[in-house]
């Protein structure tokens, strides 16, 4: 009799460290899904802001039509990456719309009324604080997978991790090459 109550003691400690483990990696699985929420959520903010202040440019330099089809390409490009959901695709896109983004605020510094107008000033700062955000956003995210997929992967979590199906998550990371590289200033 004894035993018995040793065996279903066992057990029982079996089954309350399988739903301690379980919960961990719904909650840690839950935090990336909410992380990568917090970055459709700055892109949107993005993609809305993008419109305006291409029409704001527009209004001064109209004859530059090859930057803004650049910018509303690259900016629908992310828009379709995004709702693939795959993270390398999405860095892939966000990266060349940010690289149109580059191209068409080089256009702006052409035009002295335009940097002076408020309306455009705001809608730079705006867009300026949105990337803030979104890099932030990205960190919050890859710090969240980085923590899951190392919990998913530790023994003896790994297990149970294997028998409910938790998959890795990706990172999302820099596509080119060239971003990884030291920026160079000359005078």
């Amino acid at each position: 009799m004894v035993i018995f109550w040793i065996i279903l003691g066992v057990l029982g400690l079996i089954v309350v460290w399988l739903i301690a483990v379980y919960n961990g990696l719904i909650t840690l699985r839950n935090r990336t899904d909410e992380a990568w929420s917090d970055i459709d959520v700055q892109l949107k903010r993005r993609y809305d802001l993008i419109p305006n202040l291409v029409e704001t440019i527009k209004g001064y330099a109209g004859h530059e039509k090859e930057v803004f089809e650049k910018v509303t390409l690259a900016r629908t490009a992310a828009i379709n990456a995004e709702k693939g959901g795959i993270p390398a695709e999405i860095g892939k896109a966000e990266n060349m719309l940010a690289g149109a983004l580059k191209t068409l605020f080089a256009v702006a510094e052409n035009y002295p009324d335009l940097k002076a107008s408020q309306n455009f000033l705001q809608l730079q700062d705006e867009l300026s604080d949105t990337e803030n955000k979104i890099q932030a956003s990205r960190r919050f995210y890859n710090g969240n997978v980085r923590d899951f997929n190392t919990k998913r992967e530790q023994f003896p979590t790994n297990l149970v991790a294997g028998m409910f199906g938790f998959k890795s998550k990706e990172f999302f990371e820099v596509e080119e090459p060239k971003e990884r590289e030291a920026v160079k200033v000359q005078f």
